[in-house]
């Protein structure tokens, strides 16, 4: 078991990400602006990370946690928004509505509500909102890659510079576990919920992460989305890591663990709009 996956199973009374959050090193330099209502309702809220000085039209990360689509706080995240703002990213990372108060699509539609407020608001915090990148893990992976790819989100409508997708579900169906049952069961076009129905040649480009010891999220899910993408003509690169689990991906303050971190930067400076 990975450093990241025993501090995930240390905790029965507390948030495991949590305890992670409060071991690790912190990343300094970076200004937090709390609890932002990006909506009506009490779980619509964000919290946004960004490097201290006074730069503006940096590139902007939006990022959606998982927890099987039943949990997650964004504030057990913070050390993702810190880990990226200090690399000069305005990262945001916000809470949406999870089963059982909502099903799909209610929960994807919530993160594209966060990124049209990202859109319209991240300009004030220094951020370009041309320069987008959308991050999640596991259940957030889904999230942002559904975003990416199903129009009828809204998202995929305004430019979007790249996806990063850490131990993401893109091809589950039929649903065979509860997570996806709850969350999924009941959508009466079960096959349309499912990222790997929606490859198009001018996807945005993709990085897809993931371990070969995954036990919750198979790695053939990214396999399959990077394959399928290239074969439609898009952009996608697909990186497996040897003996990591579901957790390990999520690690990036443990950065002498796997690259992950050095990945996605890579990744970022690579299709960093600013940049062209």
């Amino acid at each position: 078991m990975g450093v990241f996956a025993a501090l995930f199973g240390a905790a029965n009374a507390f948030s495991p990400v949590a305890v992670f959050g409060a071991l690790v090193p912190k990343d300094g330099g970076v200004v937090v602006t709390r609890n932002i209502a990006y909506g009506p309702l009490p779980r619509h809220s964000l919290d946004v990370y960004r490097p201290s000085g006074d730069q503006v039209g940096r590139p902007v990360i939006y990022f959606s946690y998982g927890g099987g689509w039943e949990s997650g706080e964004k504030s057990d995240y913070a050390f993702v928004g810190r880990a990226f703002a200090a690399r000069g990213y305005v990262t945001v990372i916000a809470d949406y509505r999870v089963v059982p108060d909502v099903v799909y699509p209610n929960f994807v539609a919530d993160n594209a509500l966060a990124v049209s407020w990202l859109r319209e608001n991240v300009a004030s915090f220094g951020g370009n909102r041309d320069n987008l990148f959308l991050m999640g893990h596991s259940a957030g992976a889904y999230n942002v890659v559904m975003m990416a790819l199903d129009g009828e989100f809204g998202v995929a409508n305004a430019p979007i510079s790249g996806v990063v997708g850490l131990s993401g579900p893109y091809d589950f169906f039929p649903f065979d576990v509860p997570a996806s049952q709850n969350a999924f069961g009941n959508f009466e076009q079960p096959e349309q919920t499912q990222p790997i129905n929606h490859l198009q040649g001018d996807a945005p480009p993709m990085l897809l992460l993931h371990g070969d010891s995954d036990d919750t999220v198979r790695v053939r899910n990214s396999v399959a989305l990077a394959q399928g993408l290239t074969e439609a003509g898009a952009s996608a690169e697909l990186k497996v890591y040897e003996g990591a689990n579901h957790a390990d991906t999520l690690s990036m303050p443990l950065r002498w663990r796997y690259p992950v971190f050095d990945d996605i930067l890579t990744f970022l400076a690579t299709h960093d709009s600013g940049n062209g």
